[in-house]
């Protein structure tokens, strides 16, 4: 079952065009990369997925809702069904872990104060995080905190859908490696679909089920990596051989 369709997605800002006639799919239960250059558009592409910019043309299709045209209050129940990792985090400074947690459960639910305590005390621990953890700020914890507790306020809402923007950036390859491993576990606990957008080549090999290599704007390859050695593309094997 495809969760995501992209169709014919132009992108522009100005004159400058970032994507023309860009298409893929995402199927349930896969971790799926979003690949490319720097400047072809991966980010771009995800922040279009989540609704955060809109295309110019083209449709995207999540979870069975068209999102091009779509009326507020039913983009604020889909957004319900997916969370998103960005690249640094993108944690409140002013909060602790636990209330950047607790966020979107206060924002979107009428749940009692004991049952989001509750929920973000085992969001936490299904991350790796410990309990004391959660009365810190963003300030006093590590970089690999910070992305764990992000990932623990994606996954607060229970959703369907895992949108990761650069995950293991940043990250020493040791905090990596366990990144990489803490979201195939989660992926098998959960039942997510995951769309990455990542450079790490331990992540690239060791996760993704399949991916989309970005080029001149479009798809250069939609496919496995065990696919990537036929792919008659001077561009694909350059580009992972520059990877490796």
């Amino acid at each position: 079952m495809q969760l995501i369709k992209v169709e014919n997605i132009v992108t522009s800002f100005g004159s400058r065009v970032i994507h023309n006639g860009l298409n893929l799919h995402v199927n349930e239960g896969e971790i799926y990369g979003l690949l490319g250059p720097s400047g072809c558009g991966k980010t771009t592409l995800l922040r279009e997925m989540v609704m955060l910019q809109e295309i110019s043309k083209g449709s995207i299709e999540i979870l069975g809702t068209r999102i091009e045209h779509i009326k507020e209050k039913e983009a604020q129940k889909l957004r319900r069904q997916w969370g998103v990792l960005f690249q640094f985090g993108a944690l409140f400074s002013s909060l602790t872990i636990a209330e950047n947690i607790a966020l979107p459960l206060r924002e979107y639910t009428k749940l009692s104060r004991k049952m989001i305590n509750e929920i973000v005390a085992f969001k936490l621990n299904l991350v790796g995080l410990k309990p004391s953890d959660a009365y810190l700020y963003p300030s006093e914890i590590s970089g690999g905190m910070k992305k764990k507790a992000g990932l623990a306020r994606a996954l607060a809402m229970d959703p369907k859908l895992l949108f990761l923007d650069e995950p293991t950036s940043g990250l020493d390859p040791i905090s990596a490696q366990e990144f990489d491993g803490l979201i195939l576990k989660l992926r098998s606990m959960l039942g997510l679909t995951v769309v990455m957008v990542t450079h790490d080549l331990r992540s690239i090999y060791d996760t993704l089920d399949r991916v989309a290599i970005i080029d001149n704007k479009k798809i250069a390859y939609e496919g496995t990596l065990d696919d990537i050695k036929s792919v008659k593309s001077e561009f694909v094997q350059t580009f992972f051989k520059e990877i490796k």
